[in-house]
């Protein structure tokens, strides 16, 4: 009886998690007109995702936990401006998903050794990660120097965007 009734549990646990499905998936289509440029608005703490001069989407975000000013060194807790390009993406990302912004570029690279430092760098627009980051729902401005969203608004920028779409990050 101890055998029929461990084989019962056992199929009733299966058929429950099969009733259940598999989890949604993070990585969704886009079929809309095509993102032709990031426009990042520090002050404001907005992102807008543009087709031309068409607005297509826009996002709250949080910044670097020291926002206000140019990145120009390594651990400077500030997120980059100027104009940069959408240059990788990591779909294992601690972040739930990440779009890479090309920083540093030259000039960036140049300023910081001329002071003796690294410009730094791994600058992404990314999601709050594991259980919403711990620090995310505390602090607006919470990242070393990225950009973040909710974890499903990257999933939908992931899905929008291209290698090559340039990112303009105004303070």
């Amino acid at each position: 009886m101890y055998q029929a009734t461990r084989r019962t549990v056992t199929f009733s646990l299966l058929a429950l998690l099969a009733a259940c499905g598999k989890p949604p998936s993070k990585f969704k289509a886009y079929d809309g007109p095509p993102v032709t440029q990031v426009v990042v608005k520090k002050g404001q703490r907005r992102m807008y995702l543009l087709h031309n001069q068409t607005v297509v989407k826009a996002y709250d975000i949080g910044l670097g936990n020291a926002p206000i000013g140019h990145k120009q060194f390594e651990g400077d807790g500030k997120t980059p401006e100027g104009v940069y390009f959408i240059d990788r993406f990591n779909p294992r990302s601690a972040y739930h998903l990440s779009v890479g912004v090309s920083y540093p570029n030259e000039r960036d690279s140049a300023h910081a050794q001329s002071f003796g430092f690294l410009p730094g760098g791994d600058i992404f627009i990314h999601g709050r990660g594991p259980e919403g980051n711990a620090k995310a729902p505390k602090l607006r401005d919470w990242t070393a120097g990225c950009i973040a969203v909710k974890d499903e608004e990257i999933e939908e920028i992931y899905a929008m965007l291209r290698p090559g779409v340039p990112i303009v990050i105004n303070p």
